[in-house]
């Protein structure tokens, strides 16, 4: 036993990467057994990957197991808008390393288990040609989109066999998350509260959204490039789960898995504004011009009135502030059923609902100590200040069918299917966050070296997936009527050893 547990020791320390979603942010299968045969799990009592959907499953494994698992990701993005024709994002490698421990034994009808998996995230990197990111020929300045999500996740699973053929099974896992964010950040003048004329009440708001005509810029929203990092977060999940086998041929898994809360802490932002105030700048001294004033003359009255606002242009307009976060993850609900028509063949079918709808409708961006004297003049605030993030996401289905074929004593051969529903509105989709994929097909094996000792191996396809934002974007203009893709491959390799 104490070979046993420090073997799980050595392997959890391997360091876990950011990855792609394939069902919203989560994974659709955590090794190479269930990988390949489209993460069916429910009522496939099999595998020590139950410890992350049906924990009442691991009840019937009958032995003790030790599973390490490492996948790798490529995904590969793509996103079109009016200056951005058929861009594509980095070809990035997401290695993907997991282990988990099963203590079980079949005259015993207590089960425990330790597993440390990476539960999902999404990311992708960009260079995107934005309207206000210009040269001084008039040619596109093109700007790093950039996003990373990692979910990560540790801890204990118990089970009972309260009937020998029906068992109750709890897993608590503590969740490690990391975010960052880099892009042009976009939104409404209207947050822009700083008071221009005490007389009027007038707010920088109004004067960067009124029409030239009315003295104003006439913008409808105001950018700053925001690069967001550092962020990470420790978070709770619980998960309840029953596994009954009629027999030896039927067998169904119901689970249950709560709402958890990341409270990113500790992260570092900065926000730069210099190309919007420039911009700005810029049209302040063509209206002048257009009075008769000389280009010189224009730019000291500008510079005069921007004074007279309160905003020295000298202290440039970069803010760096201390930064928090708040995300959630849904609550799901899963079915499966399995059914052995001969002692060769498995088939099985998962059901799984996910709650994105309650928790991804927003994201809470918390700025404090903002050092910048003129961004806190233009936003009316001493530096602090919240920002909600749109998402909007909507509550998703997954259906997965998986079969598996014993072709001989050491040879077994996995296939599957996946739909899952996309859960990203086309209100809020963007490039960076791009979650959209619905159809997987995989296909997979095992090879017995001895009555011990596995190697499975499988391959996933994610097919490609286009998603057509709103003409009009809850997020920035830029995203208008642009169209985000995203498709991916995976490779899943992994070892189990059963204990006698």
């Amino acid at each position: 036993m104490k070979t046993k547990l420090i073997s799980v020791f050595i392997i959890t320390q391997l360091t876990f990467t950011t990855l792609f979603a394939t069902g919203g942010t989560k994974l659709l299968g955590y090794d190479a057994k269930t990988a390949g045969r489209a993460g069916v799990s429910f009522a496939l009592f099999d595998s020590p990957t139950l410890m992350m959907t049906n924990p009442a499953g691991i009840s019937f494994i009958g032995k003790s197991v030790l599973d390490a698992n490492f996948s790798l990701m490529i995904p590969s993005v793509g996103f079109t808008n009016s200056i951005n024709p058929d861009a594509k994002g980095e070809t990035n490698y997401f290695p993907m390393p997991s282990v988990g421990y099963i203590n079980s034994n079949k005259d015993c009808d207590f089960t425990w288990g330790l597993g440390l998996y990476t539960q999902g995230g999404m990311g992708a990197d960009f260079k995107l040609n934005h309207a206000l990111y210009k040269n001084q020929d008039g040619s596109y300045n093109p700007q790093e989109y950039h996003s990373q999500l990692a979910v990560m996740q540790f801890g204990p699973s118990v089970a009972y066999k309260i009937a020998p053929d029906f068992s109750v099974g709890v897993s608590v896992s503590l969740l490690y998350s990391t975010l960052e964010f880099k892009m042009p950040y976009s939104l409404s003048p209207s947050v822009m509260k700083g008071v221009v004329n005490p007389s009027t009440g007038m707010t920088f708001g109004d004067m960067f959204s009124a029409p030239p005509s009315a003295g104003g810029f006439g913008y409808n929203e105001v950018t700053a490039l925001a690069d967001m990092k550092e962020l990470s977060a420790f978070g709770f999940e619980g998960k309840i789960g029953f596994a009954y086998k009629l027999n030896d041929q039927v067998a169904f898994g119901l689970s249950y898995t709560s709402a958890s809360t990341l409270t990113y802490k500790n992260g570092k932002a900065t926000m730069d504004m210099t190309a919007q105030l420039n911009d700005a700048f810029g049209k302040a001294v063509q209206g002048a011009m257009s009075q008769g004033m000389s280009q010189a003359d224009a730019q000291a009255a500008v510079m005069g009135q921007f004074a007279g606002m309160g905003i020295d242009l000298s202290k440039g307009a970069v803010a760096n502030y201390d930064l928090k976060n708040e995300l959630k993850l849904p609550q799901m609900i899963g079915f499966g059923a399995s059914y052995k028509p001969s002692d060769k063949l498995s088939l099985a079918l998962d059901l799984q609902w996910a709650n994105w709808k309650k928790a991804f409708d927003k994201m809470s961006i918390s700025l404090s100590n903002g050092n910048n004297a003129n961004i806190n003049t233009m936003l009316g605030n001493d530096g602090n200040f919240t920002l909600d993030f749109p998402m909007d996401w909507k509550d998703a289905i997954m259906v997965r069918l998986g079969a598996e074929y014993v072709l001989n004593e050491v040879v077994t051969l996995r296939g599957g299917y996946a739909y899952g529903s996309n859960p990203v509105p086309s209100s809020t989709v963007f490039p960076v966050f791009p979650a959209i994929v619905e159809n997987h097909i995989t296909v997979g094996g095992s090879y017995k070296l001895t009555n011990n000792f596995s190697v499975n191996a499988a391959y996933e396809l994610v097919l490609n997936k286009d998603l057509s934002a709103d003409p009009v974007s809850k997020i920035a203009s830029e995203y208008n009527n642009s169209v985000s893709s995203l498709s991916e491959n995976l490779f899943h390799l992994s070892v189990s050893y059963a204990f006698n």
